[in-house]
């Protein structure tokens, strides 16, 4: 279950959104879990901003010639999956959400300001149930935003102030999110790096609290990262603390600056 959504608000401006969601493909974008460079499951979603008020026309004429037809745009990425996948594949994730991005920007043309990627690998990190780049890049190709976003990393802890907590480990699920700094570009690999250093730090624990837990791991994140991100954000979560409700958790969203500053005021 990855972070929930922002409370909902109503957009500024009249939007429209051509999309395809989660398109189900095997291609190659580097080792996957057990370090094996083979094609692996892929999910690729493609959202189209177009320019406000663009669908109006097929709206009323009820023709989808008038509009950014979706089933053009699925066989277009389908087609470049498949083209690349008799190959050696796509250069990373990034690579993959840049090729798709141009296959989109081009179905759309102008209409399109704006171009929404969305690429999961649930094989690609070992001990999670998903890893997955989210991806947003501007018609004029300038600086994108990128969030890279791991769901449901789930190791057996001690955690809790109650004696039978002290005894026998428990499940901690954890969500993590990297908010990528504009112009960076880590390989896939080197988040996987991270992931792998969280979850010995998880599995090392022996914590009281879930607060103490995910300010932690967001102090470990982020002082690894350093400016390659801008925020990181830990969420956490315990199946079995109540009876009747399906989780119990703490979420917190951190800046390198936040550890930053505890480091110096400890210097001085």
């Amino acid at each position: 279950m990855p972070p929930p959504p922002p409370p909902i608000a109503i957009p500024s401006t009249t939007t429209d959104v051509v999309f395809i969601d989660t398109l189900h493909v095997s291609t190659t974008i580097g080792p996957d879990c057990w370090g094996k460079n083979k094609p692996q499951p892929i999910h690729i979603s493609v959202y189209l901003h177009l320019k406000s008020g663009f669908l109006r026309k097929s709206g009323e004429s009820d023709d989808v010639v008038d509009s950014v037809h979706y089933g053009y745009l699925t066989k277009a990425v389908s087609a470049l999956v498949e083209k690349r996948g008799n190959g050696n594949g796509f250069e990373g994730i990034d690579g993959l959400v840049k090729e798709v991005a141009e296959e989109a920007f081009k179905l759309g043309g102008e209409n399109v300001e704006a171009v929404r990627v969305i690429v999961e690998a649930p094989k690609l990190v070992l001990l999670a149930e998903n890893f997955k780049v989210d991806v947003t890049i501007s018609s004029d190709r300038g600086e994108d935003a990128k969030a890279v976003i791991v769901e449901e990393l789930t190791i057996p802890v001690i955690i809790g102030v109650n004696p039978p907590e002290r005894e026998a480990k428990q499940r901690v699920v954890t969500d993590l999110v990297f908010y990528e700094t504009a112009g960076a570009r880590l390989q896939h690999v080197e988040y996987q790096k991270t992931v792998d250093k969280l979850a010995k730090e998880i599995e090392s624990s022996s914590y009281l609290t879930l607060e103490k837990f995910v300010h932690e791991l967001a102090r470990t994140a982020c002082l690894s990262l350093g400016n390659s991100v801008e925020a990181v954000t830990v969420r956490a979560r315990k199946p079995s603390a109540l009876t009747f409700a399906d989780y119990s958790g703490v979420e917190v969203t951190r800046r390198p600056s936040d550890f930053a500053r505890v480091c110096v005021s400890v210097e001085e």
